[in-house]
Protein backbone atom coordinates (compact mmCIF):
# COMPACT_ATOMS: atom_id res chain seq x y z
CA UNK A 1 0.00 0.00 0.00
CA UNK A 2 1.63 3.35 -1.02
CA UNK A 3 2.37 5.78 1.79
CA UNK A 4 1.36 9.40 1.11
CA UNK A 5 3.99 12.01 1.88
CA UNK A 6 1.61 14.92 2.32
CA UNK A 7 -1.86 16.26 1.59
CA UNK A 8 -2.91 15.26 -1.91
CA UNK A 9 -5.87 17.60 -2.27
CA UNK A 10 -5.53 20.58 -4.60
CA UNK A 11 -7.88 22.51 -2.34
CA UNK A 12 -6.31 25.05 0.05
CA UNK A 13 -8.03 23.09 2.81
CA UNK A 14 -7.76 19.42 3.61
CA UNK A 15 -10.87 17.42 2.75
CA UNK A 16 -11.74 15.05 5.59
CA UNK A 17 -14.85 12.92 5.47
CA UNK A 18 -16.90 11.85 8.49
CA UNK A 19 -18.98 8.70 8.61
CA UNK A 20 -19.48 5.28 10.11
CA UNK A 21 -21.85 2.76 11.62
CA UNK A 22 -22.00 2.03 15.34
CA UNK A 23 -23.85 -0.55 17.40
CA UNK A 24 -22.96 -3.06 20.10
CA UNK A 25 -24.60 -6.41 19.32
CA UNK A 26 -25.08 -9.40 21.60
CA UNK A 27 -25.21 -12.67 19.72
CA UNK A 28 -26.91 -14.18 22.78
CA UNK A 29 -29.81 -11.74 22.47
CA UNK A 30 -32.93 -12.83 20.50
CA UNK A 31 -33.59 -9.25 19.36
CA UNK A 32 -32.59 -8.33 15.79
CA UNK A 33 -31.56 -4.79 14.93
CA UNK A 34 -33.24 -3.34 11.84
CA UNK A 35 -32.94 -0.10 9.92
CA UNK A 36 -35.65 1.47 12.07
CA UNK A 37 -33.45 0.98 15.15
CA UNK A 38 -30.76 3.24 13.72
CA UNK A 39 -30.51 6.99 13.81
CA UNK A 40 -29.12 7.86 10.39
CA UNK A 41 -27.54 11.31 10.06
CA UNK A 42 -26.30 13.15 6.99
CA UNK A 43 -25.30 16.62 5.85
CA UNK A 44 -25.23 19.53 8.29
CA UNK A 45 -26.97 17.42 10.93
CA UNK A 46 -23.99 15.07 10.87
CA UNK A 47 -21.51 17.92 11.26
CA UNK A 48 -23.59 19.25 14.15
CA UNK A 49 -22.90 16.06 16.14
CA UNK A 50 -19.33 17.22 16.74
CA UNK A 51 -17.92 20.36 18.35
CA UNK A 52 -14.68 20.36 16.35
CA UNK A 53 -16.48 20.83 13.00
CA UNK A 54 -17.75 24.27 13.93
CA UNK A 55 -16.68 27.31 11.89
CA UNK A 56 -15.07 28.92 14.95
CA UNK A 57 -12.84 25.91 15.65
CA UNK A 58 -9.13 26.31 14.96
CA UNK A 59 -9.28 23.50 12.41
CA UNK A 60 -11.77 25.39 10.24
CA UNK A 61 -9.04 27.26 8.36
CA UNK A 62 -7.23 24.06 7.41
CA UNK A 63 -10.01 21.48 7.08
CA UNK A 64 -13.13 21.13 4.99
CA UNK A 65 -15.25 18.56 6.78
CA UNK A 66 -17.19 16.39 4.35
CA UNK A 67 -20.28 14.80 5.92
CA UNK A 68 -21.00 11.34 4.55
CA UNK A 69 -23.45 9.26 6.57
CA UNK A 70 -23.45 7.99 10.13
CA UNK A 71 -25.78 5.37 11.60
CA UNK A 72 -25.96 4.59 15.32
CA UNK A 73 -28.35 2.49 17.36
CA UNK A 74 -28.98 1.51 20.94
CA UNK A 75 -27.13 -1.77 21.50
CA UNK A 76 -29.17 -4.85 20.79
CA UNK A 77 -29.15 -8.12 18.95
CA UNK A 78 -27.27 -8.76 15.69
CA UNK A 79 -27.99 -6.45 12.77
CA UNK A 80 -30.13 -7.88 9.99
CA UNK A 81 -28.00 -8.37 6.90
CA UNK A 82 -30.23 -6.24 4.67
CA UNK A 83 -29.96 -3.34 7.12
CA UNK A 84 -26.19 -3.62 7.28
CA UNK A 85 -25.86 -3.84 3.51
CA UNK A 86 -28.09 -0.79 3.06
CA UNK A 87 -26.01 1.37 5.40
CA UNK A 88 -22.68 0.05 4.08
CA UNK A 89 -23.75 0.77 0.51
CA UNK A 90 -24.82 4.32 1.33
CA UNK A 91 -21.56 5.00 3.16
CA UNK A 92 -19.34 3.67 0.38
CA UNK A 93 -21.43 5.33 -2.34
CA UNK A 94 -21.15 8.68 -0.57
CA UNK A 95 -17.39 8.22 -0.20
CA UNK A 96 -17.10 7.50 -3.91
CA UNK A 97 -19.27 10.52 -4.80
CA UNK A 98 -17.46 12.91 -2.48
CA UNK A 99 -14.32 13.23 -4.58
CA UNK A 100 -10.80 12.70 -3.29
CA UNK A 101 -10.54 12.69 0.50
CA UNK A 102 -7.32 13.39 2.35
CA UNK A 103 -8.70 11.69 5.43
CA UNK A 104 -11.70 10.00 6.98
CA UNK A 105 -12.90 10.19 10.59
CA UNK A 106 -14.40 6.74 11.01
CA UNK A 107 -16.91 6.79 13.88
CA UNK A 108 -17.62 3.15 14.77
CA UNK A 109 -18.09 1.00 17.87
CA UNK A 110 -16.16 -2.22 17.35
CA UNK A 111 -18.70 -4.74 18.68
CA UNK A 112 -21.19 -4.83 15.83
CA UNK A 113 -22.45 -8.29 14.90
CA UNK A 114 -24.26 -8.86 11.62
CA UNK A 115 -26.24 -11.94 10.72
CA UNK A 116 -24.03 -14.10 8.49
CA UNK A 117 -20.73 -12.27 9.16
CA UNK A 118 -17.90 -13.20 11.52
CA UNK A 119 -16.14 -9.82 11.73
CA UNK A 120 -18.58 -7.08 10.80
CA UNK A 121 -16.35 -4.06 11.39
CA UNK A 122 -13.60 -5.62 9.31
CA UNK A 123 -16.04 -6.30 6.49
CA UNK A 124 -17.29 -2.72 6.64
CA UNK A 125 -13.73 -1.37 6.75
CA UNK A 126 -12.70 -3.48 3.74
CA UNK A 127 -15.46 -1.78 1.77
CA UNK A 128 -14.65 1.68 3.13
CA UNK A 129 -10.96 1.31 2.27
CA UNK A 130 -11.85 0.15 -1.23
CA UNK A 131 -14.01 3.25 -1.63
CA UNK A 132 -11.46 5.76 -0.32
CA UNK A 133 -8.47 4.29 -2.09
CA UNK A 134 -5.11 3.60 -0.44
CA UNK A 135 -3.91 7.18 -0.05
CA UNK A 136 -6.67 8.40 2.27
CA UNK A 137 -5.73 8.26 5.96
CA UNK A 138 -8.48 6.68 8.07
CA UNK A 139 -8.72 7.48 11.77
CA UNK A 140 -11.14 5.32 13.76
CA UNK A 141 -12.78 6.29 17.05
CA UNK A 142 -13.97 3.20 18.92
CA UNK A 143 -15.49 1.96 22.16
CA UNK A 144 -13.08 0.16 24.47
CA UNK A 145 -15.59 -2.72 24.51
CA UNK A 146 -14.96 -3.30 20.82
CA UNK A 147 -12.89 -6.01 19.16
CA UNK A 148 -9.81 -5.30 17.06
CA UNK A 149 -8.91 -8.11 14.68
CA UNK A 150 -5.80 -7.87 12.55
CA UNK A 151 -8.02 -7.67 9.48
CA UNK A 152 -9.67 -4.54 10.92
CA UNK A 153 -6.46 -2.89 12.10
CA UNK A 154 -4.62 -3.40 8.81
CA UNK A 155 -6.94 -1.03 6.93
CA UNK A 156 -6.86 1.72 9.58
CA UNK A 157 -4.09 4.28 9.90
CA UNK A 158 -4.94 5.62 13.34
CA UNK A 159 -7.26 3.90 15.79
CA UNK A 160 -8.09 4.89 19.32
CA UNK A 161 -10.66 4.01 21.97
CA UNK A 162 -12.32 5.39 25.06
CA UNK A 163 -10.16 5.43 28.17
CA UNK A 164 -12.97 5.53 30.70
CA UNK A 165 -15.70 3.07 31.65
CA UNK A 166 -18.37 4.37 32.11
CA UNK A 167 -17.64 6.24 28.88
CA UNK A 168 -17.54 9.80 30.12
CA UNK A 169 -14.87 10.46 27.48
CA UNK A 170 -16.78 9.14 24.46
CA UNK A 171 -16.90 12.51 22.72
CA UNK A 172 -13.28 13.22 23.71
CA UNK A 173 -12.32 10.01 21.91
CA UNK A 174 -14.00 11.12 18.69
CA UNK A 175 -12.32 14.50 18.96
CA UNK A 176 -8.91 12.89 19.60
CA UNK A 177 -9.33 10.74 16.49
CA UNK A 178 -10.26 13.77 14.39
CA UNK A 179 -7.59 16.15 15.65
CA UNK A 180 -4.78 13.62 15.41
CA UNK A 181 -5.83 12.87 11.85
CA UNK A 182 -5.88 16.56 10.95
CA UNK A 183 -2.51 17.15 12.60
CA UNK A 184 -1.07 14.21 10.71
CA UNK A 185 -2.31 15.49 7.39
CA UNK A 186 -1.23 19.09 8.02
CA UNK A 187 2.28 17.93 8.92
CA UNK A 188 2.53 15.73 5.83
CA UNK A 189 4.11 12.92 7.85
CA UNK A 190 2.05 10.24 6.18
CA UNK A 191 0.97 6.88 7.51
CA UNK A 192 2.26 5.94 10.98
CA UNK A 193 3.18 2.45 12.17
CA UNK A 194 0.70 0.45 14.25
CA UNK A 195 1.88 -2.15 16.75
CA UNK A 196 -1.05 -4.55 17.22
CA UNK A 197 -1.41 -7.43 19.64
CA UNK A 198 -4.36 -9.36 21.02
CA UNK A 199 -4.49 -10.62 24.60
CA UNK A 200 -6.33 -13.94 25.25
CA UNK A 201 -8.62 -12.45 27.89
CA UNK A 202 -12.35 -11.74 27.49
CA UNK A 203 -14.09 -10.02 30.39
CA UNK A 204 -17.47 -8.28 30.75
CA UNK A 205 -17.38 -4.52 30.99
CA UNK A 206 -18.69 -4.68 34.55
CA UNK A 207 -15.37 -6.27 35.55
CA UNK A 208 -13.21 -3.72 33.77
CA UNK A 209 -14.51 -0.37 34.99
CA UNK A 210 -11.80 2.28 35.13
CA UNK A 211 -13.24 3.38 38.48
CA UNK A 212 -11.39 0.42 39.99
CA UNK A 213 -8.02 -1.28 39.80
CA UNK A 214 -6.45 -2.76 37.80
CA UNK A 215 -8.24 -1.02 34.90
CA UNK A 216 -7.70 2.40 36.50
CA UNK A 217 -3.92 2.02 36.35
CA UNK A 218 -3.83 0.24 33.00
CA UNK A 219 -5.85 2.93 31.28
CA UNK A 220 -4.11 5.59 33.32
CA UNK A 221 -0.85 4.66 31.57
CA UNK A 222 -2.11 5.49 28.10
CA UNK A 223 -1.71 9.27 28.22
CA UNK A 224 1.92 8.89 29.31
CA UNK A 225 2.63 6.42 26.50
CA UNK A 226 0.97 8.76 24.01
CA UNK A 227 3.20 11.63 25.23
CA UNK A 228 6.43 9.76 24.37
CA UNK A 229 8.46 11.20 21.50
CA UNK A 230 7.71 9.04 18.47
CA UNK A 231 4.30 7.84 19.69
CA UNK A 232 1.01 9.13 18.25
CA UNK A 233 -1.59 7.21 20.27
CA UNK A 234 -2.02 4.26 22.62
CA UNK A 235 -5.22 2.28 23.12
CA UNK A 236 -6.42 -0.81 24.96
CA UNK A 237 -9.62 -2.68 24.09
CA UNK A 238 -11.34 -4.98 26.58
CA UNK A 239 -13.20 -6.79 23.80
CA UNK A 240 -16.89 -7.60 23.67
CA UNK A 241 -17.89 -10.55 25.81
CA UNK A 242 -21.38 -11.20 24.41
CA UNK A 243 -20.42 -12.13 20.89
CA UNK A 244 -19.06 -15.52 19.92
CA UNK A 245 -16.38 -14.87 17.32
CA UNK A 246 -12.63 -15.43 17.11
CA UNK A 247 -11.97 -11.68 17.22
CA UNK A 248 -13.54 -11.41 20.69
CA UNK A 249 -10.66 -10.72 23.08
CA UNK A 250 -8.64 -7.86 24.50
CA UNK A 251 -6.31 -5.94 22.19
CA UNK A 252 -3.62 -3.27 22.32
CA UNK A 253 -2.62 -0.90 19.54
CA UNK A 254 0.18 1.64 19.87
CA UNK A 255 0.52 4.00 16.92
CA UNK A 256 3.72 5.88 16.24
CA UNK A 257 6.49 7.04 13.93
CA UNK A 258 9.10 5.10 15.93
CA UNK A 259 8.27 1.45 15.15
CA UNK A 260 10.56 -0.05 17.79
CA UNK A 261 9.13 2.15 20.52
CA UNK A 262 5.58 1.40 19.39
CA UNK A 263 6.24 -2.34 19.56
CA UNK A 264 7.91 -2.09 22.97
CA UNK A 265 5.06 -0.07 24.45
CA UNK A 266 2.38 -2.33 22.97
CA UNK A 267 4.17 -5.38 24.39
CA UNK A 268 4.39 -3.76 27.82
CA UNK A 269 0.69 -2.86 27.88
CA UNK A 270 -0.33 -6.32 26.67
CA UNK A 271 1.81 -8.00 29.33
CA UNK A 272 0.36 -5.76 32.05
CA UNK A 273 -3.17 -6.67 30.95
CA UNK A 274 -2.41 -10.37 30.91
CA UNK A 275 -0.66 -10.32 34.28
CA UNK A 276 -3.64 -8.51 35.85
CA UNK A 277 -6.32 -10.79 34.39
CA UNK A 278 -7.25 -12.41 37.71
CA UNK A 279 -7.37 -9.06 39.54
CA UNK A 280 -10.39 -7.74 37.64
CA UNK A 281 -13.50 -7.78 39.83
CA UNK A 282 -17.05 -6.60 39.46
CA UNK A 283 -17.47 -2.85 39.80
CA UNK A 284 -19.85 -3.27 42.76
CA UNK A 285 -21.05 -5.89 45.22
CA UNK A 286 -23.04 -8.62 43.53
CA UNK A 287 -25.67 -11.26 44.20
CA UNK A 288 -28.54 -13.01 42.50
CA UNK A 289 -31.84 -11.17 42.10
CA UNK A 290 -33.46 -12.36 45.33
CA UNK A 291 -30.34 -11.74 47.39
CA UNK A 292 -29.93 -8.20 46.04
CA UNK A 293 -33.61 -7.38 46.62
CA UNK A 294 -33.52 -8.68 50.20
CA UNK A 295 -30.38 -6.70 51.00
CA UNK A 296 -31.78 -3.54 49.43
CA UNK A 297 -35.11 -3.83 51.28
CA UNK A 298 -33.31 -4.32 54.60
CA UNK A 299 -30.89 -1.45 54.05
CA UNK A 300 -31.60 2.05 55.44
CA UNK A 301 -29.93 3.60 52.37
CA UNK A 302 -32.42 5.37 50.11
CA UNK A 303 -32.69 5.33 47.21
CA UNK A 304 -31.03 1.94 46.90
CA UNK A 305 -30.20 1.11 43.27
CA UNK A 306 -30.03 -2.38 41.80
CA UNK A 307 -28.67 -3.17 38.34
CA UNK A 308 -30.65 -5.78 36.40
CA UNK A 309 -27.42 -6.50 34.54
CA UNK A 310 -28.35 -9.52 32.43
CA UNK A 311 -30.95 -7.58 30.44
CA UNK A 312 -29.05 -4.31 30.06
CA UNK A 313 -30.11 -2.80 26.69
CA UNK A 314 -27.01 -0.58 26.53
CA UNK A 315 -24.80 -3.67 26.48
CA UNK A 316 -26.94 -5.51 23.92
CA UNK A 317 -29.69 -7.05 26.05
CA UNK A 318 -33.21 -7.32 24.68
CA UNK A 319 -34.64 -5.09 27.42
CA UNK A 320 -37.88 -7.09 27.47
CA UNK A 321 -37.23 -9.58 30.27
CA UNK A 322 -39.81 -9.44 33.11
CA UNK A 323 -37.63 -11.63 35.34
CA UNK A 324 -36.69 -8.90 37.81
CA UNK A 325 -40.28 -7.63 37.97
CA UNK A 326 -41.37 -11.08 39.07
CA UNK A 327 -38.67 -11.26 41.71
CA UNK A 328 -39.59 -7.81 43.07
CA UNK A 329 -43.25 -8.73 43.45
CA UNK A 330 -42.26 -12.03 45.09
CA UNK A 331 -40.87 -10.02 48.01
CA UNK A 332 -43.55 -9.54 50.69
CA UNK A 333 -42.38 -6.07 51.71
CA UNK A 334 -42.57 -4.81 48.14
CA UNK A 335 -45.77 -6.65 47.21
CA UNK A 336 -47.53 -5.18 50.25
CA UNK A 337 -46.36 -1.63 49.54
CA UNK A 338 -44.47 -1.27 52.81
CA UNK A 339 -41.37 -0.72 50.63
CA UNK A 340 -41.52 0.92 47.21
CA UNK A 341 -39.56 0.26 44.06
CA UNK A 342 -39.35 1.87 40.63
CA UNK A 343 -38.37 -0.54 37.84
CA UNK A 344 -37.72 0.94 34.37
CA UNK A 345 -38.02 -0.13 31.70
CA UNK A 346 -39.42 -3.28 30.14
CA UNK A 347 -39.91 -3.02 26.38
CA UNK A 348 -43.47 -4.03 25.49
CA UNK A 349 -45.33 -1.92 22.90
CA UNK A 350 -48.55 -3.94 23.23
CA UNK A 351 -48.71 -3.43 26.99
CA UNK A 352 -48.02 0.29 26.53
CA UNK A 353 -50.87 0.57 24.02
CA UNK A 354 -53.22 -1.18 26.45
CA UNK A 355 -52.29 1.28 29.18
CA UNK A 356 -52.94 4.26 26.91
CA UNK A 357 -56.31 2.80 25.96
CA UNK A 358 -57.19 2.37 29.62
CA UNK A 359 -55.91 5.76 30.86
CA UNK A 360 -54.33 6.93 34.10
CA UNK A 361 -56.08 5.52 37.15
CA UNK A 362 -57.45 2.46 35.39
CA UNK A 363 -56.78 -1.04 36.60
CA UNK A 364 -55.19 -3.22 33.92
CA UNK A 365 -54.38 -6.89 33.55
CA UNK A 366 -51.33 -7.35 31.33
CA UNK A 367 -48.94 -9.96 30.04
CA UNK A 368 -45.70 -8.01 30.39
CA UNK A 369 -42.44 -8.64 28.56
CA UNK A 370 -41.02 -11.42 26.44
CA UNK A 371 -41.78 -9.68 23.16
CA UNK A 372 -38.38 -10.66 21.71
CA UNK A 373 -37.25 -13.25 24.22
CA UNK A 374 -40.23 -15.54 24.89
CA UNK A 375 -39.26 -19.15 24.37
CA UNK A 376 -35.62 -18.65 25.33
CA UNK A 377 -36.08 -19.75 28.93
CA UNK A 378 -38.33 -19.51 31.97
CA UNK A 379 -36.85 -16.13 32.82
CA UNK A 380 -38.09 -14.73 29.47
CA UNK A 381 -41.76 -15.67 29.60
CA UNK A 382 -44.35 -12.85 29.93
CA UNK A 383 -45.33 -11.92 33.48
CA UNK A 384 -49.00 -11.72 34.44
CA UNK A 385 -49.36 -8.25 35.97
CA UNK A 386 -52.43 -6.69 37.54
CA UNK A 387 -51.98 -3.09 38.53
CA UNK A 388 -53.03 0.53 38.17
CA UNK A 389 -51.83 2.84 35.40
CA UNK A 390 -50.12 5.65 37.31
CA UNK A 391 -48.41 7.63 34.52
CA UNK A 392 -48.38 7.94 30.74
CA UNK A 393 -45.61 9.64 28.75
CA UNK A 394 -45.88 10.57 25.07
CA UNK A 395 -42.13 10.13 24.60
CA UNK A 396 -39.46 12.51 23.41
CA UNK A 397 -38.32 12.67 19.83
CA UNK A 398 -34.65 11.88 19.27
CA UNK A 399 -32.44 14.94 19.62
CA UNK A 400 -29.89 16.12 17.07
CA UNK A 401 -27.19 13.84 18.39
CA UNK A 402 -25.16 16.71 19.85
CA UNK A 403 -22.66 15.79 22.56
CA UNK A 404 -25.08 16.37 25.41
CA UNK A 405 -27.58 13.89 23.98
CA UNK A 406 -27.53 10.14 23.83
CA UNK A 407 -25.86 9.55 20.46
CA UNK A 408 -28.13 6.63 19.69
CA UNK A 409 -31.71 7.32 20.72
CA UNK A 410 -33.07 9.70 23.35
CA UNK A 411 -36.73 8.85 23.01
CA UNK A 412 -38.02 5.36 23.47
CA UNK A 413 -41.45 6.30 22.19
CA UNK A 414 -44.44 6.24 24.54
CA UNK A 415 -44.15 4.76 28.01
CA UNK A 416 -46.55 3.75 30.76
CA UNK A 417 -46.07 3.30 34.48
CA UNK A 418 -48.09 0.58 36.19
CA UNK A 419 -48.12 0.17 39.97
CA UNK A 420 -48.77 -3.10 41.77
CA UNK A 421 -48.32 -3.04 45.54
CA UNK A 422 -45.18 -1.04 46.16
CA UNK A 423 -43.67 -1.73 42.73
CA UNK A 424 -44.02 0.67 39.82
CA UNK A 425 -42.82 -0.75 36.53
CA UNK A 426 -42.15 1.44 33.49
CA UNK A 427 -43.13 -0.11 30.16
CA UNK A 428 -41.69 1.35 26.95
CA UNK A 429 -42.67 1.12 23.29
CA UNK A 430 -39.05 0.97 22.21
CA UNK A 431 -35.89 -0.32 23.80
CA UNK A 432 -34.65 2.54 25.91
CA UNK A 433 -31.85 3.09 28.41
CA UNK A 434 -32.50 4.86 31.72
CA UNK A 435 -29.21 6.62 32.47
CA UNK A 436 -30.16 10.13 33.53
CA UNK A 437 -32.79 11.84 35.64
CA UNK A 438 -34.40 13.11 32.43
CA UNK A 439 -34.91 9.55 31.19
CA UNK A 440 -37.47 8.98 33.97
CA UNK A 441 -39.76 11.72 32.67
CA UNK A 442 -42.40 12.75 35.22
CA UNK A 443 -41.50 9.91 37.58
CA UNK A 444 -39.23 10.81 40.47
CA UNK A 445 -36.73 8.04 41.25
CA UNK A 446 -35.85 9.77 44.53
CA UNK A 447 -39.40 9.21 45.74
CA UNK A 448 -38.88 5.43 45.83
CA UNK A 449 -36.99 3.23 48.24
CA UNK A 450 -35.50 1.09 45.50
CA UNK A 451 -34.69 1.90 41.87
CA UNK A 452 -34.07 -1.23 39.80
CA UNK A 453 -32.65 -0.35 36.38
CA UNK A 454 -31.72 -2.51 33.41
CA UNK A 455 -28.06 -1.53 33.37
CA UNK A 456 -24.63 -2.82 34.32
CA UNK A 457 -22.29 -0.41 36.07
CA UNK A 458 -24.12 2.78 36.99
CA UNK A 459 -23.81 5.73 34.65
CA UNK A 460 -22.63 8.96 36.36
CA UNK A 461 -26.06 10.44 37.21
CA UNK A 462 -27.33 7.14 38.59
CA UNK A 463 -24.11 6.63 40.51
CA UNK A 464 -24.48 10.06 42.09
CA UNK A 465 -28.15 9.36 42.87
CA UNK A 466 -27.54 6.05 44.66
CA UNK A 467 -27.23 6.03 48.44
CA UNK A 468 -26.04 2.46 47.92
CA UNK A 469 -26.23 -0.09 45.11
CA UNK A 470 -25.85 -3.71 44.08
CA UNK A 471 -25.13 -5.43 40.78
CA UNK A 472 -27.67 -8.22 40.34
CA UNK A 473 -26.30 -11.11 38.29
CA UNK A 474 -29.51 -11.79 36.40
CA UNK A 475 -30.10 -13.94 33.31
CA UNK A 476 -30.35 -12.48 29.82
CA UNK A 477 -28.52 -11.77 26.60
CA UNK A 478 -25.70 -9.98 28.42
CA UNK A 479 -25.40 -12.37 31.36
CA UNK A 480 -22.34 -11.47 33.42
CA UNK A 481 -21.62 -15.17 34.01
CA UNK A 482 -19.94 -15.80 30.67
CA UNK A 483 -19.39 -19.49 31.33
CA UNK A 484 -23.13 -20.23 31.26
CA UNK A 485 -23.80 -18.47 27.95
CA UNK A 486 -22.44 -21.18 25.67
CA UNK A 487 -19.58 -19.63 23.68
CA UNK A 488 -18.19 -22.14 21.20
CA UNK A 489 -16.58 -20.07 18.40
CA UNK A 490 -14.17 -17.94 20.45
CA UNK A 491 -10.52 -18.80 19.90
CA UNK A 492 -9.30 -20.99 22.75
CA UNK A 493 -7.49 -21.00 25.10
CA UNK A 494 -9.08 -17.84 26.45
CA UNK A 495 -9.34 -16.58 30.02
CA UNK A 496 -11.68 -17.05 31.95
CA UNK A 497 -12.97 -19.97 29.87
CA UNK A 498 -9.54 -21.56 30.35
CA UNK A 499 -7.39 -20.91 33.39
CA UNK A 500 -5.54 -23.72 35.10
CA UNK A 501 -2.76 -25.03 32.89
CA UNK A 502 -3.10 -22.08 30.50
CA UNK A 503 0.45 -21.56 29.20
CA UNK A 504 1.95 -18.10 28.98
CA UNK A 505 0.70 -16.67 25.66
CA UNK A 506 2.83 -15.12 22.94
CA UNK A 507 2.21 -11.40 23.34
CA UNK A 508 4.61 -10.23 20.62
CA UNK A 509 3.06 -7.28 18.77
CA UNK A 510 2.71 -7.33 15.00
CA UNK A 511 3.89 -4.18 13.24
CA UNK A 512 1.34 -3.11 10.63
Amino acid sequence: MPVPTGPRSLSPRLRIGIGGMAIESSQFCPHRSTYEDFRVTRGDALLDRYTWTRPDDELAERVEWVPLVHAVAVPGGPVERATYDRIKTELTDRIAASGPLDGLVYDIHGAMSVVGLDDAEADLTDAVRAATGPATLISAAMDLHGNVSRRLAEHLDLLTAHRMAPHEDAWDTRERAARKLAERLVSGRGRPHRAWVQVPVLLPGEKTSTRLEPAASLYGRLAAVEALDGIVDAAVWVGYAWADEQRCRAAVVVTGDDPRLAVAQAASLARAYWDARREFVFVGPTGDADDCIARAVASPARPFLISDSGDNPTAGGAGDLPYMLGRLLADEELASGRVTALHPGITDPEAVAACFDAGVGAEVVLRVGGRFSAGTGAHAEPYELTGTVTALEDGAAPDSGAPRGNPAYDGGGRSAAVTCGGVTVVLTERRKPFHTRADFGSLDPLAHDLVVVKIGYLEPELYAMAADWLLALTPGGVDQDLLRLGHHKVLRPLYPFDDEGFEDPDLTPVLL
